[in-house]
């Protein structure tokens, strides 16, 4: 009886992620990938609605350091075309976590030989380089507390803090490869890392400019428009108190616990609509 409604919400959410008019499929979940089935990874990665609203709080977050937000601003169509941004990001992301290895070593080598050739200088003066191993550490932490926060939000709240640090220590292993330094291999030792790189974190014109690309990004028809509302209130939940106040967003006129407790319930329907299922 419910069938047709899975399928439709299994084709809705595919599309989202896959590019179909370039004709990209999910990728495949390998036994020979860069990690093993059951590691923590696949788990926090595999959830649809908080890898949402985790990849939009990471993208927020990450964009706080200038050199990042530069690199970004300066050298990609993300001005105008903001979900083909998060396709690839997701792509990435999923190809390095269930693709078959040489698959994700080869995605790792393609990101590495494109940031070397991607630099340029801030307005300030300040000249960034987007293979630079300090940035590429704060990419990666900024993206793996935000992924990982997004899980324990909506999908394990009662995750063991031995499951959190596994997840540093596996997501770290990509990070390295893209030639981050430092990567850190707990939650304790991201969080410090944050702690140590907010100096650096910064708002301005530009800044803001980028949130609202984010946050206001057209929908592909009105029917979606309320699900990418509640996933960007979502996403701003996620953000630590910092980071809202440099982004100068409030709570917004829907309370906190009407946010969470429809995600959840978004959560749930779509984790039963992709039962034995890969969304991306």
């Amino acid at each position: 009886m419910f069938a047709p409604l899975r399928r439709a919400l299994v084709r809705q959410v595919r599309s989202t992620f896959n590019d179909q008019s370039r004709g990209e499929l999910p990728i495949p979940r390998s036994d020979d990938a860069l990690f093993p089935r059951g590691s923590v990874i696949w788990r926090v990665h595999g959830d649809v609605t908080s890898m949402m609203a985790g990849g939009i709080a990471a993208l927020l977050l990450q964009m706080l350091h200038p050199k990042a937000l530069g690199g970004v601003w300066d050298h990609s169509d993300v001005q105008s075309d903001m979900l083909g941004r998060l396709r690839r990001t997701a792509r990435f992301i999923a190809v390095t976590t269930y693709g078959e290895r040489a698959s994700a070593e080869a995605a790792i080598a393609k990101v590495r030989s494109i940031h070397r050739h991607v630099g340029g200088e801030l307005p300030n003066g300040t000249t960034y380089r987007a293979d630079d191993p300090h940035l590429l550490a704060w990419v990666h932490v900024a993206g793996a507390l935000m992924f990982l926060n997004g899980w324990r939000r909506y999908g394990e709240p009662r995750m063991s803090a031995a499951d959190q640090d596994r997840y540093f220590a596996e997501s770290g292993e990509v990070a390295r490869m893209l030639g981050a330094d430092p990567v850190p291999l707990t939650r304790r030792e991201a969080e410090r890392l944050v702690a140590e790189l907010r100096p650096e974190l910064h708002s301005d014109d530009r800044t803001q400019a980028f949130r609202d690309l984010v946050l206001r990004a057209p929908t592909p028809s009105l029917a979606e428009k309320p699900v990418q509302q509640l996933l960007m209130r979502a996403a701003v939940d996620l953000l630590p108190p910092f980071a809202r106040d440099l982004h100068g967003l409030g709570t917004g006129l829907i309370p906190t616990p009407v946010v969470r407790s429809a995600t959840m319930g978004m959560a749930g329907t779509l984790r039963w609509a992709f039962r034995a299922q890969s969304y991306r």
